[in-house]
């Protein structure tokens, strides 16, 4: 079986061709079972959606692929800590656990800013690792951001 850490790489994958594409690098891969059963990188300028986050398209394939809306027994990975958005998606479709690279101080919600994965009002939660590959995933994301200033 795979370890987190080689599921990451591949979400570094889907976040350099987005990066590629002019999106904000961010890559993430659902797996199920040991099997990857979705990839997806970040897309709302291609799409013209702000929904478009690679957590959101990853889910909403693997939903497809495993022909469920929940999501049990799977784990995402993920090159940024997710967004209030995708944290709230992970959370309805009942992902088991959450593992991502670089954290976000400005809008992380696995324990950066918020920590909505572990809060007790909620009817589920979702295991949480970070800060895998995390100086690689992070400077995916710095060399970005320089470039577009430049």
């Amino acid at each position: 079986m795979l370890s987190d850490e080689s599921f990451m790489q591949l979400a570094l994958e889907q976040a350099r061709l987005g990066g590629a594409r002019g999106e904000v690098p961010v890559g993430a891969v659902i797996v199920h079972q040991g099997k990857v059963v979705a990839a997806a990188h970040n897309c709302p300028i291609a799409q013209s959606d702000a929904t478009s986050h690679a957590e959101v398209l990853a889910i909403r394939a693997a939903c497809g692929q495993l022909h469920a809306y929940r999501l049990v027994g799977a784990e995402l990975f993920v090159t940024l800590e997710p967004c209030v958005m995708c944290l709230g998606a992970a959370i309805n479709a009942r992902l088991d656990r959450l593992v991502f690279g670089a954290w976000d101080e400005r809008a992380g919600a696995a324990g950066s800013v918020y920590d909505i994965g572990r809060d007790g009002r909620l009817n589920h939660r979702i295991e949480i690792r970070g800060g895998i590959l995390e100086s690689e995933c992070a400077e995916l994301m710095r060399v970005f951001f320089r470039q577009r200033r430049a």
